[in-house]
């Protein structure tokens, strides 16, 4: 398979590539082509822009990860520009290449997230069953996903993936909060009450290529595990799996103080569920919190 991947260095993209490097060839959109080529592996083609691509027919996918960090800065009126400029401005750029083609990529698969439920307390959460909280996240990812749905026709599939928080070892979120726990400083945020839907980073990548390979795939999935924990139970299960305490209670206010708005990512919840993916046959590899932290964090 011929596939044309941004976002080809951050965390997903770079375990998508050496999951599939050898059996699919990788062309990878990178804004720092030199970083790129440090990173990758040397048979994978890296450019610099879209005008490096003469046809986008060669390709037999698109996979549409890129996007600025969304929780690495406060949401000033700027950065809130930036969070949306790099998301719905490139995705533009793809499907205008992709609707001008005669024989078109089979399939294009572009990136959202749970964010685009916005804050939804524990009621639990499916592809089909929610009611929308509008705020920041929400209008992210409602226009990145509704530009990237203009790339759908008879001749290409779109899947947009509704991502939770990711975990990996080395990259992400998870060393963030496993660094206070294992300090012996952590603990719950707030009333600890609020879920957190998470999913294990080669599960992220195995659903990626699900969706890749399943032709009747299409339309929005939440890549999340079945298994979403509330913050005090995901925050106590890392901390005995690092043998550690998890004694204390991080107040809201102080998010806020440090973060602003974008506090709300960790204040507020979301128990989100991958009805779709587990209808469409999909077999998660580490379906709780417990099987994933015990891989990450092997004893």
């Amino acid at each position: 398979m011929n596939i044309l991947l941004t976002g080809g260095t951050g965390l997903i993209g770079t375990r998508l590539i050496a999951k599939l490097n050898g059996e699919s060839h990788f062309t990878v959109l990178s804004r720092s082509p030199e970083k790129a080529r440090r990173k990758l592996p040397a048979n994978v083609n890296i450019i610099s822009g879209l005008h490096d691509v003469p046809d986008f027919c060669d390709f037999d996918a698109v996979v549409n990860l890129a996007g600025e960090p969304i929780a690495d800065k406060r949401w000033t009126s700027l950065q809130k520009h930036r969070i949306c400029d790099s998301r719905w401005a490139l995705t533009e750029q793809l499907v205008e290449r992709i609707n001008q083609c005669s024989f078109p990529p089979g399939v294009f698969i572009s990136g959202s997230a749970i964010g685009y439920y916005g804050r939804q307390g524990d009621k639990p959460v499916t592809e089909c069953n929610f009611t929308i909280h509008d705020e920041f996240t929400h209008t992210v990812c409602s226009r990145w996903e509704n530009i990237a749905m203009k790339a759908a026709s008879d001749k290409v599939r779109v899947c947009l993936l509704r991502t939770g928080v990711v975990l990996d070892k080395d990259r992400g979120a998870l060393p963030k909060m496993a660094l206070p726990v294992k300090l012996g400083v952590g603990g719950k945020i707030a009333s600890g009450q609020q879920y957190l839907s998470w999913i294990h980073i080669d599960d992220m990548v195995s659903g990626i290529i699900h969706l890749l390979h399943n032709s009747k795939c299409d339309g929005a999935y939440n890549l999340t595990a079945p298994n979403p924990e509330t913050n005090g139970a995901f925050t106590g299960k890392l901390a005995r799996t690092l043998h550690r305490p998890a004694l204390f209670t991080i107040p809201a206010f102080v998010l806020e103080l440090l973060m602003g708005e974008a506090a709300d990512l960790v204040v507020t919840g979301q128990r989100v569920l991958p009805e779709r993916l587990l209808e469409g046959g999909f077999a998660f590899q580490y379906p709780t919190l417990e099987q994933a932290l015990n891989n990450l964090y092997p004893n």
